[in-house]
């Protein structure tokens, strides 16, 4: 029996439940964390977070920061490097829901709106911020 593709579960079901791995989209999403995807209408907006399909099979979860000319500018939230030339062609959903010990954690929270337009804007801050909490990591591991 061959397993279900998030595409296949989403088209039958009308979402997608499914645990967490890694850490690219940290703080919103920690290990073990429920994730809802749920299907997306398309187009997507601004600080959306899509389930997408890169061209090589590998599936992402990251947040929109900009589109321009029908393509979306997407970046981990715990990541300095965007990706481009992602389309609705690689939508699969948008998750619409984090659940982490019982309790629903808004993907965008309002009172958060103004610190998520100012960490989505300014890749030097994200870069300083991402190399300080490495540093911090290291110095903690030792």
């Amino acid at each position: 029996m061959s397993k279900a593709s998030f595409e296949d579960i989403i088209e039958s079901k009308g979402q997608l439940i499914y645990t967490n791995v890694g850490d690219s989209m940290y703080p919103l999403i920690q290990e073990r964390d429920l994730l809802v995807i749920k299907k997306a209408e398309l187009p997507l907006k601004k600080y959306d977070v899509p389930l997408y399909k890169r061209d090589n099979g590998q599936y992402v979860l990251h947040r929109i920061i900009a589109i321009k000319n029908g393509e979306y500018i997407i970046c981990g939230d715990n990541r300095a490097g965007r990706e481009y030339g992602i389309t609705d062609r690689h939508i699969i959903g948008v998750l619409t829901d984090v659940i982490r010990n019982g309790e629903t954690i808004p993907v965008r929270p309002p009172q958060h709106m103004m610190r998520l337009r100012i960490w989505c804007s300014s890749m030097i801050l994200r870069r300083v911020i991402l190399l300080i909490r490495k540093y911090k990591n290291r110095n903690n591991k030792s």
